[in-house]
C-alpha cells in the first residue's frame, strides 16, 4: 500500500508542477485537477506514517524559519 501511496504522490507532485509551468490553460487545468485528485487519493490510501511525515515536515520547516528569523533579525 506504500508503493501506491508513493506513485499517487509522485503523480501529484509532476503534475502540480506542470501546471505551474505551462502556458497553455487547457492544460494548467487538467494537471491542476490531476494534481488535486492525486493529493486526495494519497492521503485516503496513505499509511500513518506517510500522513505523518506530509503534515510533520511542513511545520518543522516553519519553525526552523521561526527560529532563524528570531535569531537574526534584520
Amino acid at each position: 500500500m506504500l508503493i501506491i501511496s508513493l506513485i499517487t504522490l509522485a503523480i501529484a507532485s509532476v503534475s502540480a508542477f506542470l501546471s505551474l509551468n505551462l502556458q497553455e490553460d487547457v492544460v494548467k487545468v487538467s494537471m491542476g485537477c490531476i494534481a488535486l485528485l492525486s493529493s486526495l487519493l494519497t492521503l485516503i490510501f496513505a499509511p500513518w506514517v506517510l500522513k505523518l511525515s506530509i503534515v510533520a515536515i511542513p511545520l518543522v520547516i516553519d519553525r526552523l524559519n521561526h527560529l532563524t528569523t528570531e535569531e537574526f533579525p534584520n
